[in-house]
């Protein structure tokens, strides 16, 4: 039986400018890396990242490192990755898998078979707009639009709403919705009780989607929203946490909502995001994968599984432009964006 070996290591990592969300703001990034090896392939090492979110992640543990070191140590002891056992502990998963694949891919970071991997296609991604005041939203607004995106991300919930609609408003002034592709992600900002009438405001400018209108946990009236809704809802920390199969079966069943986005940090793992997207597609519920702030190990990782799960020829916007997020991010992984794309470069 190959013998594994598993060090860890931490890494800060430092916003070039302040990540503002309805929840608060981040300035620095904190990730474990699990550097994986086994005595059958010398010289050879997969490594992959570890990143939960504070205070967001279902497996934001006080003694995250410890639990972190147990099931790096029963890998081991297998010799396999027991994704079921991992269920419950999804940043861990993610960052065993993408180790797993790259030493198995003989040290490699192209860890998919598709154009993607291979630099013949890149991945439409959309531009991220943080939260700030109006006028620094409006000045990054602007420079996504002069970077070539052809579809924008604009956080919400945090400043007034009339501000929000009054950038909404200047935007669709200049750009009609054949030109750019607008996304709200409120974070679960709304109330139950307003959240309607906002989203009938959102929706007279030609909005595509809203992430998450209302806090997670509150399943009849996200469902009586997805239902009345006059533009669609996308799912996204509504999913931490409903790690079974038989448990996300009945939030579909229970919401409906008309996307899920998911992200393999807080959504279980690539196993746990490929099982959301089966299901999802069974009930003709579209999805997204997008990161959640990892440095360019875990965004790699990411990227090759979209372009695995969605083919050759994505045409939805994915979530993959955080790579430029850090003044001192890894630069040893070979992606880049170009105009609105991510690009792998072997």
């Amino acid at each position: 039986m190959s013998r594994y070996h598993i060090d860890i290591t931490t890494r800060v990592f430092h916003f070039k400018e302040p990540a503002g969300t309805s929840r608060g703001i981040y300035r620095t990034r904190t990730s474990r890396f699990v550097h994986l090896t086994c005595d059958d392939r010398p010289g050879i090492m997969g490594v992959g990242e570890c990143a939960p979110l504070p205070k967001l992640s279902c497996d934001d543990l006080p003694d995250y490192d410890s639990v972190l070191r147990l099931h790096c140590d029963e890998v081991c002891a297998r010799g396999y990755i027991d994704a079921d056992a991992l269920r419950d502990v999804p940043s861990m998963l993610f960052g065993l898998e993408t180790a797993w694949s790259q030493l198995h891919m003989e040290g490699s970071t192209a860890l998919s078979d598709t154009p993607f991997a291979r630099g013949e296609e890149g991945i439409p991604i959309n531009g991220l707009v943080w939260m700030g005041d109006f006028e620094t939203m409006a000045a990054r607004l602007e420079q996504k639009l002069k970077q070539g995106f052809k579809c924008v991300k604009i956080k919400i919930g945090a400043i007034d709403f009339s501000d929000e609609m009054a950038l909404i408003h200047r935007l669709r002034d200049r750009y009609g919705s054949d030109r750019i592709e607008l996304r709200v992600d409120a974070n679960g900002a709304f109330s139950p009780a307003e959240a309607l009438g906002k989203l009938e405001q959102l929706a007279c400018n030609d909005i595509h989607s809203i992430e998450q209108p209302i806090m997670a946990g509150q399943w009849q009236e996200m469902a009586r929203l997805c239902e009345k809704s006059p533009l669609p809802i996308a799912l996204d920390e509504e999913l931490i946490g409903v790690n079974s199969v038989d448990r996300k079966r009945e939030m579909l069943d229970t919401i409906r909502p008309q996307y899920i986005i998911l992200k393999p940090s807080l959504h279980g793992g690539m196993a746990g995001c490929r099982e959301w997207i089966a299901l999802a597609r069974e009930r003709g519920i579209g999805s997204w994968i997008t990161s959640a702030l990892e440095s360019n190990v875990g965004l790699n990782a990411i990227a090759h599984l979209a372009a695995e799960v969605y083919g050759p020829d994505i045409t939805m916007p994915q979530g993959l432009g955080t790579g430029q997020l850090f003044t001192d991010n890894i630069d040893t992984v070979p992606i880049a964006i170009s105009g609105d794309k991510l690009w792998y470069q072997p």
